[in-house]
């Protein structure tokens, strides 16, 4: 019998801060589990962060090795995941290149992920150009590691949507009957998307809404404590109510002892039980979380020259999957010439 095939998943961030709980449970955690499975490309998207943020590069760059310590001390191991750099491998450029004449304006412009990004960030019809195109971009990464799964949060299957239509249009233009590029399914965690600590939205980097993975305990207990929750219960006695306090939320993603947490949420419900008692459970639940996450960090912040060759070979490791699928897409395109 021939070896099973392992999948191939290609997943990351953009680096622009450090890392939160939103991230641990919407991806991280799934990275980690992942790893030993399946053949595991995870990528710093340094050259998409820049599209936003192409004033203030130094951030990025500061950021790519924060966002790799958060990535090496949650347990990704780069023996078993590749970390790559995405500016470093000049190929992604090339394939974004070719596939920009792939896509229409009036397409991009019609993908709810970024008709909702742009406004969120006020452009109107300021929007950088490399923004918009953002949809492409992550085609590119994606196709040309050939992923089948990519692990993202339900507001981002439009993206993966128009991935494979790029995916599909390149193959039926070059491909004479094969199937040069493959198309990719998402992956989703059980918990994709963790509201901010204020109740407003999601944990967000930007809202500063979110408890981060390098937070300190005094920091974690502060936070905790000025957490939203059900503003009609006002004394112990009260009834409380579950659906929209993010304490609970919070409680529902990380605690494991889910027996007992039933119980909490009973008394609290019929009254008697105060938010701050909830509260302190949830400081212990995730500092139970947190304390070995911050120890590794802290090794990690003693050595960054280690953390930086981890991504240098991960990312030269990376740089020859690519090399050989373009490859296969410059003979596709018969614009390969010597």
């Amino acid at each position: 019998m021939g070896k099973i095939k392992r999948k191939r998943i290609l997943t990351g961030d953009r680096p622009t801060g450090p890392l939160h709980l939103g991230h641990f449970v919407g991806s991280l955690q799934s990275r980690v589990k992942l790893q030993d499975s399946c053949d595991q490309f995870v990528m710093l998207a340094d050259t998409q962060a820049l599209t936003d943020n192409a004033d203030n590069p130094e951030k990025i760059k500061k950021a790519v090795l924060q966002v790799a310590m958060d990535y090496l001390s949650v347990g990704i191991d780069p023996k078993k995941t590749t970390i790559l750099i995405q500016s470093a491998i000049p190929e992604l450029a090339e394939l974004n290149l070719y596939f920009l004449n792939l896509v229409t304006l009036a397409r991009l412009q019609r993908n709810p992920t970024i008709k909702d990004e742009m406004k969120q960030k006020g452009y109107g019809t300021n929007v950088p150009v490399g923004f918009l195109t953002y949809p492409i971009s992550q085609a590119a990464d994606i196709t040309i590691f050939k992923a089948d799964l990519v692990p993202v949060g339900a507001d981002q299957l439009p993206i993966l949507e128009q991935v494979n239509e790029i995916v599909r249009k390149f193959n039926k233009t070059y491909g004479r009957g094969k199937k040069i590029l493959v198309e990719c399914k998402g992956y989703f965690s059980k918990t994709s998307r963790l509201p901010g600590i204020d109740g407003k939205g999601k944990a967000s980097k930007s809202l500063n809404n979110a408890i981060f993975l390098s937070d300190s305990k005094k920091e974690v207990e502060r936070k905790v404590m000025t957490m939203y929750t059900d503003p009609k219960h006002i004394h112990i006695q009260d009834h409380g109510k579950i659906k929209g306090n993010i304490v609970f939320d919070y409680l529902d993603a990380f605690d494991t002892d889910k027996k007992e947490l039933k119980k909490i949420k009973a008394h609290y419900q019929k009254g008697g039980l105060g938010d701050v008692e909830v509260k302190k459970r949830l400081i212990k639940v995730l500092e139970d979380l947190l304390t070995p996450i911050r120890a590794r960090r802290k090794e990690l912040e003693k050595n960054p020259e280690k953390v930086m060759k981890i991504l240098e070979q991960g990312t030269r490791k990376a740089r020859e999957v690519a090399k050989e699928t373009m490859v296969e897409v410059r003979k596709a395109m018969r614009i390969n010439y010597f």
